[in-house]
């Protein structure tokens, strides 16, 4: 076997710093689309029964359920095609100018929600305009959800990017808790009777002034590092390239303008490539998605309507009891971010998966008990195996693929899933309206506890390593000599060790075939 070239040492100049500030600034900016976005959900779940006497008076109650919820559902068709877009535009143009448009179509389009007639004013039009809005919204969500996961991803300093990656979702939480927030103090103010005449939109009109301010702390953002640090070293490469080439004659002042946008871009890469490359991570990646949003789909969109829909609870009660509940669940997430650093981000999934399988039943039945602390202990149950999904999701999602196709791999996976797992809450609706079964979301939840334990096994450990394709970061000067002394000198170790056993294995299989006529 050739000797192999000596490893070119690590340096500090090799290590990325990227202080806490910077990162909590970065964090704000993402993490306010994201809550945006389960504002509406927040919203739209917690305005449900009104909604559907808006849009589908004609039908029973369980039905106007049904299908206000189906129209959510059909709103994730369109993630995938935003993720595919919105992808290929983060991959090819850098990840802060397609959050700034993300943002703009999204509160765009749920403002409007707000201004669409009733049915009772312009008949089929009003449930038509209703669905052109919330696949608007899904268009946008496709790209806004995995563009924030790895800008934050690629911010975070390696021994703190579960902990920061968290705080994604806790924007989400907030969100929801915002949204259902206001729906309830505008019930308490208004009154049922004039939330469904007209007092429905005012929550949406809100989009508006919070999508503003997204925006301008969006557009206030650098770059992230890792993508900077790619586009680097491919106009490094491009330059070396040219080098070698013969002078060229002298360009017009036209074609210098043309040549200098395109070099801020990266080259484009076809999914057909993603999918041949990277299928295991992305069959991983779509496990981990239909476990994660299935369980948040249960507790954020479809548990409002069980408890009052199909329990008979009372709004208020129900929407105090769901409030507390989540505000526990703010304090939760950014604690398994953080022991996710430390103990890794596969035992959360294994606990969460198998939480689902066994204690879906027993959660189930103390919330269909009546008894209120029973119901408040069964709701926090499913949370908390919520958060173990979600307080990780934010770290391992952008770490299973390399910078040049993160953007696109990972939205396109994560939207695919998203399809999915969107349909939960109209599926469990329909098996409660269909079979008047009161435990079918429990045995629904096992099946996707049965998704995410099946994932996880097969998932890789990311806690603690750089970003595929990225150089180490820190978040000081000490800590960047850490990692060099405790991860790369020992990494350097292993790979010599690997090339002496590949040497005797090289020996052995050369007295073996000495020993064969045949063989060469």
């Amino acid at each position: 076997m050739a000797k192999r070239k000596p490893l070119k040492p690590y340096t500090l100049k090799d290590v990325t710093i990227i202080e806490d500030a910077k990162v909590r600034r970065v964090i704000a900016a993402a993490a306010l689309g994201n809550a945006m976005e389960w504002f509406d959900f927040g919203v739209y779940g917690y305005l449900v029964t009104a909604l559907g006497k808006v849009f589908f008076p004609a039908v029973s109650n369980s039905v106007q359920l049904v299908a206000t919820f189906a129209t959510v559902s059909i709103t994730f068709i369109m993630r995938p095609l935003g993720g595919f877009v919105f992808g290929l535009l983060g991959d090819r143009h850098g990840r802060q100018s397609v959050l700034a448009a993300t943002i703009i179509i999204m509160s765009i389009s749920t403002f409007c929600i707000g201004l669409i007639p009733s049915f009772a004013s312009i008949g089929l039009w009003a449930p038509l305009l209703l669905l052109l809005c919330k696949m608007a919204q899904g268009f946008s969500v496709g790209g806004e959800y995995t563009g924030a996961a790895i800008f934050i991803a690629e911010y975070s300093p390696d021994r703190k990017r579960g902990f920061w990656s968290s705080f994604l979702d806790f924007g989400a939480f907030s969100g929801f808790i915002a949204g259902a927030g206001v729906v309830e103090l505008l019930t308490m103010v208004m009154g049922p009777d004039a939330i469904v005449n007209w007092g429905w939109r005012l929550p949406f009109f809100l989009a508006l002034p919070l999508g503003l301010l997204g925006i301008y702390f969006r557009h206030e953002l650098e770059e992230t590092p890792a993508f900077q640090q790619h586009t680097d070293s491919l106009a490094q490469d491009n330059q070396a390239k040219d080098a070698q080439k013969p002078a060229a004659p002298r360009k017009s002042a036209g074609q210098d303008e043309a040549d200098k946008a395109v070099a801020g871009t990266a080259p484009r890469v076809s999914f057909k490539s993603i999918l041949h490359q990277y299928w295991r991570a992305l069959l991983i990646c779509v496990g981990l998605v239909i476990t994660a949003m299935m369980a948040t789909h249960l507790m954020l969109t479809y548990m409002p309507s069980y408890l009052t829909g199909s329990l008979g609870y009372a709004p208020q009660s129900g929407v105090f009891i769901m409030l507390v509940v989540m505000v526990g669940m703010l304090f939760i997430q950014p604690m398994i971010g953080w022991m996710s650093d430390r103990v890794g981000r596969k035992p959360f999934f294994y606990a969460g998966s198998i939480g689902l399988i066994l204690l879906s039943i027993p959660g189930f039945w103390g919330i269909d008990s009546g008894h209120p602390w029973l119901v408040f202990l069964g709701l926090f149950l499913f949370a908390a195996l919520m958060n173990c999904f979600t307080g990780v999701c934010g770290s391992i999602l952008p770490a299973m693929f390399p910078t040049a196709v993160r953007y696109s791999a990972l939205a396109s996976a994560f939207n695919i899933a998203v399809v999915a797992a969107g349909q939960s809450p109209t599926i469990m609706a329909a098996l409660v309206s269909w079979t008047g079964n009161l435990m079918m979301p429990a045995y629904f939840m096992m099946g996707v506890g049965g998704v995410g334990l099946v994932t996880s096994i097969f998932m890789r450990e990311t806690a603690n390593m750089p970003l595929r394709g990225s150089k180490p970061m820190a978040s000081s000067l000490e800590e960047a000599r850490e990692i060099l002394l405790e991860h790369y000198e020992t990494l350097e170790e292993k790979i010599e060790a690997i090339d002496e056993e590949v040497e005797l294995l090289l020996q052995r299989r050369k007295r073996l075939v000495e020993q064969h006529p045949h063989v060469d």
